[in-house]
């Protein structure tokens, strides 16, 4: 179970003052309550309200605005009921039963009145909990509208992505949107590597912290970080992103390979930066002449290999003595791999003996 902030138990700890101080003054100012049970009843008070709070623990701002949304549709519909005459109607059919009985009559209505309030107000709002947000934009599709094309859809990080450090310098481009979310649990975990005996995943973890202080310093980077309450703490830690990305309505980002196949199962959101990559570089077409570093030799004696400006690598037939030269090259196939694109070329010198 995670202990609560720190902010968390100073409030509780000034509710508690307040309500003790507020029995105090009622046993103050009454001499026929005493003073200690004044103090007991604060007391009393206090630690209902703090237990009932302790209770809500994964209730968020937005669970209880979506309560509130859906509270208000109940009370409404009751008030409908109401004005419908449901009152008139019970004291008509007491009057019609018992003869004379107003006080009974009136007392039915009032209690009919507070159980349908009460209760249209309670499936109000639950079924407003239990509703996407996509319910919600079919009811008002302008707020949603708005919404969306003011701050995008929120953007929440892995351990991953951030050490990968190319978020920040797309955020500032414009190619993302949104406010970016730290969920607690992946800080710890960056701090824990950054702490970590192992020469590698210390580096690793000092450079996602490094990458975290540039973006926070960077206005132009809305980033925030998130307590994480109301996930759970036995699922993996892959899991634990996922299910923080559909609590918080967010699309995760990562570079992890498994994580996306879990997330696509689980029906979140996710974009994965090599994927991303991948369908941003240039496709080379075959019959392309293309400007070539040659840097090094191939696969077989007689091949060079040189590499594009994204990283495809270019296997050149016939051009063993032009490594360490730049040459004019000509794609004659390419083939698709798991591992990206192979390309394989002749020098353009060459082609016309091909041919």
């Amino acid at each position: 179970m995670n202990p609560s902030p720190p902010s968390v138990n100073i409030a509780r700890l000034l509710y508690l003052v307040l309500c003790e101080l507020a029995g105090l003054a009622i046993a103050l100012s009454s001499p026929d309550i005493p003073l200690w049970a004044g103090l007991f009843g604060g007391l009393m008070v206090a630690g209902f309200f703090i237990f009932v709070e302790s209770l809500s623990k994964g209730f968020t701002l937005r669970g209880f605005s979506t309560a509130t949304f859906g509270l208000a549709v109940g009370l409404f519909c009751a008030f409908l009921l109401n004005r419908v005459g449901i009152e008139k109607l019970v004291l008509v059919s007491v009057r019609d039963i018992g003869g004379d009985s107003g006080d009974l009559g009136e007392a039915l209505a009032l209690a009919l009145n507070v159980t349908i309030y009460a209760s249209l107000a309670f499936i109000g709002a639950v079924l407003a909990l239990r509703s996407n947000r996509e319910d919600f934009a079919f009811i008002i599709p302008y707020v949603r509208f708005r919404q969306d094309a003011a701050s995008g859809q929120p953007l929440l990080l892995d351990a991953e992505v951030i050490i990968d450090g190319r978020v920040g310098p797309l955020m500032i481009a414009g190619f993302f949107t949104g406010r970016l979310i730290l969920p607690q649990f992946v800080l710890d975990e960056l701090q824990s590597m950054a702490n970590s005996p192992s020469p590698g995943k210390r580096q690793r973890g000092q450079r996602g912290l490094e990458v975290l202080e540039e973006m926070k310093t960077n206005p132009g980077i809305p980033i925030s970080i998130h307590d994480s309450a109301g996930v759970a703490e036995d699922d993996s830690f892959q899991g634990r992103l996922v299910q923080a990305a559909k609590i918080l309505g967010a699309r995760l980002i990562t570079t992890e390979e498994n994580l996306t196949k879990i997330a696509h199962l689980q029906g979140a959101s996710i974009i994965n930066l090599n994927d991303l990559s991948e369908a941003l570089r240039p496709k080379v077409v075959v019959g392309e002449t293309v400007r070539l570093a040659l840097v090094r030799t191939g696969k077989d004696d007689h091949q060079g290999v040189g590499y594009l400006p994204d990283g495809t690598m270019i296997v050149v037939n016939h051009a063993i003595s032009k490594i360490g030269t730049t040459q004019d090259v000509t794609v004659i196939s390419t083939l698709q791999t798991s591992a990206g694109q192979m390309v394989f070329a002749e020098l353009l010198e060459n082609v016309g003996d091909l041919s």
